[in-house]
């Protein structure tokens, strides 16, 4: 008991700066809040499907969102959308290899690759990718633990399941989370490795628009599980419900969330927008990170 308490003080105390490896290039957590770029090499996604389905057009991409500020790059070939049409492994290699192959040489920063699937991941961490996104959290594939281990590759871990029913909310979350900084652990990745996601995403991740709110308005309660905290919201269902707006308008919501996100203490954010993102969270850093009364005697 004395132990878990100490844990979840140290958990809420501002958070330290410190450099997280990442197979070759380091990320510095605890300074700012870090922005994810997503690039979708899918046909068919929610937000962008067919956008940046080639290898010229993902390219570019790429590119503008480095240079709009994205301080990591995470690519995915497989649409999580409600009814997606599920693909092989084999088949999403094969989107993802020609634009890895040529990205992991010319960006600067880390790139992730979002994959359930231990065959892809393996892959993908041969080729040099530096993290690896699991929707998840290293329970869908019994292989996926042992393989980003071996890597000693950073692995985001998400909550997932099927369905929204809940015994306890915020108790089967953690729970689902534990589980996974478990299966990470046992193959050898220790602390900042292991970046939790609580999922939001609606009916996509086993939410309902009431969940992912309740969700969103207890944000820092993960910050008990000591690791680093990655949200991603950007242009999701949530929005779309709660401000009746189609995808291509959902990017003042995103802000929104995002800046929730920061005064939260999450370490990353995963967007599709970089620059208003980057600017928003610039902004909300400015407030939320200083050290309240520092330069104010007598504060």
């Amino acid at each position: 008991m004395g132990k878990s308490l100490k844990g979840l003080l140290d958990a809420l105390e501002p958070p330290k700066q410190r450099v997280l490896p990442c197979r070759g290039k380091d990320i510095v957590l605890g300074e700012r809040t870090l922005i994810m770029g997503i690039l979708n090499l899918t046909p068919d996604s929610f937000s962008d499907g067919g956008k940046f389905n080639t290898l010229e057009r993902a390219l570019k991409q790429a590119e503008a969102l480095v240079e709009q500020g994205a301080d990591i790059l995470d690519i995915g070939a497989e649409s999580t959308r409600i009814n997606h049409e599920p693909v092989s492994a084999e088949e999403e290699w094969e989107r993802l290899e020609a634009v890895l192959k040529a990205l992991l040489p010319r960006i600067a920063v880390p790139i992730s690759v979002d994959t359930y699937k231990a065959d892809v991941a393996e892959r993908a961490l041969a080729a040099g990718v530096h993290m690896i996104n699991d929707v998840w959290g290293l329970q869908k594939d019994p292989r996926m633990a042992e393989v980003v281990g071996r890597a000693q590759a950073p692995v985001i871990v998400m909550h997932n399941q099927e369905g929204s029913n809940y015994h306890h909310l915020m108790g089967d979350i953690m729970a689902y989370l534990k589980k996974s900084i478990h299966l990470a652990e046992e193959q050898g990745l220790a602390g900042d490795q292991i970046i939790i996601d609580p999922g939001i995403g609606g009916t996509a991740f086993g939410k309902s628009l009431d969940i992912d709110l309740e969700i969103m308005s207890r944000l820092e309660e993960f910050r008990s599980l000591g690791r680093p905290i990655l949200l991603g919201t950007s242009r999701k269902s949530m929005i779309g419900q709660t401000l009746n707006l189609p995808t291509e308008e959902r990017l003042e919501g995103t802000l929104a969330t995002s800046v929730v996100g920061v005064a939260a203490g999450v370490d990353i954010l995963r967007v599709h927008d970089v620059q208003a993102n980057k600017r928003a969270v610039q902004m909300a850093d400015a407030i939320y990170r200083r050290k309240r009364g520092e330069n104010f005697s007598g504060s």
